[in-house]
């Protein structure tokens, strides 16, 4: 959320962080390091609390699927074949994951193997437990799927951009595999995979695989991911799509009335690819394309191997919001090749991959963009650090008994960021980097711990730098709530001069007509916006609005700051576009701030829930879940 309240503008203040200096120091605004409690010292690690997979007696090593996609049912039906890797000699029993799965059949070499189903766990799913004779080491499950599955959305043909035809895409990070294919949902566990996968011959399927741009759409088509993955970078999706390349080894699939806009829009991705290989070691998947899904999909991106998968919000027509593609490209490094074993663990792949974003933006775009953005994300930071709970604030966050869905906020992102960044002014830019590069290759196509990372910092950067690091700093960063005293707080120059024309406005010495805009970024804007006081006057708010057209703005994340504001304050000339802007786009990060918003009214929660029953029908499961207790 970027919408920053009166408390929080004090705080900003405070540290000096809209008007200070390049990196300067923040002043204490967290709690000390506290003990471990005897729960957490209890906790197993490298244990994986949100799977029943028995990993540590047998291991799915490869996947093969086969599977049909019935638009009318709304549902998945096919086969997967699993080959194992047996952990412990005795183990005669496998466990996996599923939810909401109609079990068919289980099978090794064409004989049936028994198998019973535990009752389901709301957040977790259902335990399959097949009996395991010794001398299997592959079997088959027949399997169904819901057509309510979790991790599927099934689109109509007018929630599409063409209107002609139907579409599906998946969506399994952080569990939701287990809701499309019976497996060991863990991240912990890499697979490699091969798949069928059969359509309506007038649509496309693609997947987190090799795939093939100039297949012919008969309705079967053939992948195969040879590097092993954790299961929640297993996706699909089936369409009208066209392909447009953008570069040697880049390219965009959408639909074809999107494809030409998303093209001009990414064309930089390719320089991106090059710039991040020549500063962080070869790219190890080939190619890297983008998909660009529906309005629906409740995230900005997904970083699925080989093709992530992106929202239509962020094609602006100025590439301004262009950073969501960098992001999703350093998750080929941190993410997709060194993974975080348990969510936990998952600031190991979002606060790595935002330094990274920061650093492939400055790269492509310059300085001056990289402080901006640095800015707005300290900021995001700061937000979150304002309304979340202490132990939500810790980056290695216990997570046991709660949905791991719950990990994701701005601490595991952009306070993991803010700690590597640390690390790199204390050890040097080159040093730092030269770090990352050996962590990389140290722990490639594998998934690690917060505590292996930690051993690992100890034995490297550590015992290399001991005069300007220390363990217990390390410590503090990762295990204790809020921001380390300190800590760097980016600055921009940039930001000074918004600075000087928002308090001209807020105290009528400028009238909004007299700021020179013309030039400002989508960053300047949001930093404008962002930084308002919570209640602003009716005067103030119309000027705002006829001067700049907020209400109106095409740009998604501007639209969002000022309907923000709008709710805030219950301007109602906005309140048309607030209507359209829920019920048109489904990104959580855009539409639960409203929905939050709006239902600490009587008004504006009678509001909200006019317009989420409108856009239910064409929500994600996910963006429902997060969403429906604001309207009930």
């Amino acid at each position: 959320m970027r919408f920053v309240s009166i408390v929080l503008g004090a705080l900003l203040l405070a540290t000096g962080c809209s008007k200070a200096p390049e990196d300067s120091q923040a002043v204490d605004n967290t709690a000390a390091i506290k003990p471990l409690t005897s729960h957490e010292q209890s906790m197993n690690v490298s244990r994986d609390y949100h799977s029943f997979a028995n990993v540590d007696e047998v291991l799915v090593t490869h996947i093969n699927l086969d599977i049909t996609a019935n638009f009318d049912t709304q549902q998945l039906s096919g086969t997967a074949v699993l080959d194992l890797k047996r952990i412990a000699a005795d183990a005669d029993t496998l466990v996996l994951d599923t939810r909401d799965l109609v079990i068919n059949s289980v099978s090794a070499n064409d004989t049936a193997l028994s198998f019973s189903l535990a009752s389901a766990d709301p957040e977790l799913g259902s335990a399959l437990s097949i009996s395991l004779p010794s001398e299997v080491n592959q079997i088959t499950v027949d399997y169904t799927t819901s057509p309510e599955a979790s991790g599927v959305q099934w689109l109509t043909p007018l929630q599409t951009a063409g209107k002609r035809h139907p579409f599906l895409f998946t969506q399994a990070q952080a569990v939701h595999a287990r809701s499309f294919i019976p497996l060991q949902d863990s991240p912990k566990v890499r697979v490699t995979y091969q798949a069928t996968i059969r359509t309506p011959k007038e649509l496309l399927a693609v997947m987190s695989a090799s795939n093939q741009a100039d297949t012919e759409r008969d309705g079967v088509y053939e992948f195969n991911m040879p590097q092993p993955i954790p299961s929640y970078l297993i996706a699909l999706a089936i369409g009208d799509l066209s392909f447009k390349p953008m570069g040697e080894r880049t390219g965009v699939y959408a639909e074809p009335e999107l494809i030409e806009a998303a093209a001009k829009e990414f064309e930089d991705t390719e320089s991106m690819l090059i710039a991040t290989e020549n500063k962080y070691g070869p790219y190890s998947w080939e190619r890297y394309d983008l998909l660009i899904l529906p309005p629906s999909f409740p995230f900005g991106g997904m970083e699925n191997p080989r093709l992530s998968f992106i929202t239509p919000t962020v094609i602006a027509g100025d590439k301004s919001l262009v950073s969501l593609i960098a992001h999703e490209l350093a998750h080929s490094w941190s993410g997709n090749t060194v993974t975080n074993a348990t969510w936990r663990d998952l600031w190991l792949n979002e606060g790595f991959t935002t330094y990274l974003t920061y650093r492939i933006m400055e790269m492509i775009y310059g300085t001056d963009r990289y402080n901006m953005e640095a800015v707005l994300g300290y900021q995001d930071l700061l937000a979150d650090i304002a309304s979340l709970p202490a132990d939500d604030q810790i980056m290695a966050i216990d997570l046991r008994g709660r949905n791991p869905d719950d990990v994701f906020s701005n601490i595991p992102y952009e306070k993991g960021a803010l700690f590597l960044r640390e690390i790199e002014q204390k050890v040097g830019r080159d040093n730092f980097d030269a770090f990352l590069l050996a962590y990389f290759e140290a722990f490639a196509f594998k998934s690690i711990t917060t505590d292996e990372f930690v051993a690992y910092l100890d034995q490297t950067l550590l015992s290399d730098y001991p005069d300007v690091l220390s363990k217990e700093r390390i410590k503090e960063w990762i295990f204790s709530p809020g921001i380390p005293a300190g800590a760097p707080v980016p600055g921009s120059d940039a930001f000074s001069k918004i600075d000087t024309a928002r308090s001209g406005f807020l105290s009528a010495v400028l009238s909004p007509e007299d700021i020179a805009t013309d030039a400002w970024t989508v960053h300047e804007w949001l930093y404008f916006l962002n930084n308002l006081p919570e209640q602003l006057t009716d005067e103030q708010l119309v000027k705002l609005d006829t001067a700049f057209d907020l209400t109106n703005s095409p740009n998604n994340e501007i639209a969002h700051s000022w309907l923000m504001i709008a709710v805030a304050n219950e301007y109602k000339p906005a309140y048309g576009r607030l209507h359209e802007y829920l019920v048109s786009i489904g990104r959580n990060k855009l539409v639960k701030p409203l929905y939050r918003e709006l239902s600490k009214t009587v008004e504006g929660k009678a509001f909200a829930k006019r317009a989420f029953e409108q856009a239910k029908p064409g929500y994600h499961p996910l963006t429902i879940k997060a969403n429906e207790g604001y309207v009930q």
